[in-house]
């Protein structure tokens, strides 16, 4: 088997992050309009070499996290491999996606008085704040609502109002956000890696040294991280005995993105054990109502600070209308709408929306089974949680690569990245994945073709890995041995 030594693994991956960089900075996804003249396009031939520079950096980067998880560092040499791999992303342009742009659009939206969840970013003045940013949302988002919570909104504005829409300094300014969830991130998978099976260096690998977080939370700027760590802190502060302040942190991530309620349901789980004192009684009750009551009252306050109204209500649904390949539930409802108006005629968009609800049902069952696992102590919670994220994606009716990472940090943070299906699912899929989009945000078919190459020889490696390894089986991962001390970097 092939193996490296961690300082060796921190080399690799830094010059697999130059690269990324240096390419994007020629075929990332650059703005329509850039004031500044940072920022700007190149011709095709530069635009294509750039994108072929990105590329082999982003595998030099999946090669080397690859490698770094058999390794066996410790959780400080860990935290300085983060600083190293994350550095040459923070100066590049927007990375593999367009919706850092959407972000300050919608910030200048909230800024200007717009309703938000009534309009697209077109409503901007082309020459006011905002107004380059809005010329250079995806095509998907330049007429939708924002689907975005009213506290990610607070500082979308707030990033818009200090640096006047500027496309530069706001988009820095997101990934300023950005970066200090990953910090988040960071702090809650040390306190909750520490009892997992695989320890807190393990922890950290699979979670916050992940290339998929990488790319599209550092180098994207996505909000799904910041989502991910105001969960991951409500979940640490719960199962610490302060389950109020923990409730209100993941009525927080909710109102940054909605899918963070889940955790609500498993924060109750936490709730109610801690209660064991009590009447059985008394612990459902408050499991059940204490979290959401506190949640609910977290909402309403936001979304009266924020000024935005409660639209964000209704357009929870907007991201399901636009169609993405990695949504299982969309695909097949789509194959079988248009299989039927080949038959009869009959209208494909009614059948896929079918299809769609009927995978939303089918994940709410499984997240309510992994909720009464928990409860009857057949599951450790915080691993609950993290699987029912993973269920509420791939059953999801849109699902972006970057999505995966909701349920991944948080199984990082019960499990250590120790073996499982799950995690070498989750593993095979991290590495896999940050191919399906290219630096320009684009998502071309080769993409896919790359991903699936990746899933097959990742699929294998971990096959050969397991067999060649005497006792019980494991994905790469910090040694067990190694899993309470850290080693010097």
């Amino acid at each position: 088997m092939w193996a490296m030594s961690a300082a060796g693994c921190r080399w690799l991956g830094t010059a697999g992050a130059v690269a990324v960089a240096a390419g994007g900075w020629v075929a990332g996804t650059l703005p329509a309009r850039e004031p500044w003249g940072i920022w700007v396009p190149y011709g095709p031939g530069a635009t294509v070499a750039a994108t072929v520079v990105a590329y082999l950096g982003l595998t030099l980067l999946v090669a080397a996290w690859w490698l770094y998880g058999r390794a066996g560092a410790g959780p400080r040499h860990a935290r300085v491999t983060l600083l190293w791999w994350t550095a040459p992303l923070l100066l590049a342009p927007p990375l593999y996606s367009a919706d850092v742009y959407s972000y300050i659009a919608q910030g200048a939206m909230v800024l200007e008085g717009h309703d938000v969840y009534g309009a697209g970013p077109t409503v901007l003045d082309p020459g006011g704040p905002g107004g380059d940013a809005a010329a250079s949302v995806g095509g998907n988002w330049t007429d939708t609502p924002a689907p975005y919570g009213p506290v990610f909104l607070l500082l979308a504005r707030a990033v818009t109002w200090v640096t006047g829409g500027t496309i530069v300094p706001a988009v820095l300014g997101m990934r300023l956000i950005a970066v200090v969830a990953l910090a988040l991130i960071v702090w809650a998978l040390r306190r909750l890696g520490r009892s997992s099976p695989g320890g807190e260096g393990g922890a950290l690998w699979l979670g916050a040294l992940n290339p998929l977080l990488l790319l599209h939370v550092v180098g994207g700027a996505h909000n799904d991280g910041l989502m991910a760590a105001l969960v991951l802190t409500g979940v640490v502060l719960a199962r610490d005995g302060r389950w109020v302040v923990g409730s209100a942190v993941v009525g927080l991530a909710a109102m940054v993105k909605s899918p963070a309620a889940v955790a609500l349901l498993f924060t109750g789980v936490l709730v109610a054990r801690a209660a064991s004192g009590r009447t059985v009684l008394h612990r459902a009750v408050k499991g059940l109502l204490g979290p959401g009551a506190v949640a609910v009252a977290v909402a309403v306050a936001a979304t009266l600070l924020a000024g935005t109204g409660f639209g964000w209500l209704r357009t929870q649904s907007v991201a399901g209308t636009i169609h993405t390949a990695l949504s299982v539930s969309s695909d097949l409802g789509l194959a079988l709408g248009e299989l039927l108006r080949l038959l009869g005629g009959a209208d494909p968009d009614p059948v896929k929306a079918a299809v769609q609800r009927v995978g939303l049902a089918v994940a709410l069952a499984l997240i309510a089974r992994l909720a009464w696992q928990a409860v009857r102590g057949r599951r450790d919670p915080v691993h609950a949680l993290g699987l029912a994220l993973v269920a509420l994606v791939v059953l999801s009716p849109m699902v972006q690569p970057w999505y995966l990472l909701w349920g991944t940090v948080v199984v990082a943070a019960a499990t250590g990245g120790r073996d499982g299906r799950v995690v070498r699912a989750l593993v095979v899929l991290s590495a896999a994945l940050v191919y399906v989009t290219a630096p320009s945000g684009a998502t071309p078919a080769y993409g896919f073709a790359l991903a699936a190459a990746v899933c097959l020889g990742g699929a294998l490696l971990l096959r050969r890995e397991r067999a060649a390894v005497t006792g019980p089986g494991r994905v790469p991962g910090p040694r067990a041995a190694e899993r309470d001390r850290a080693r010097t970097t």
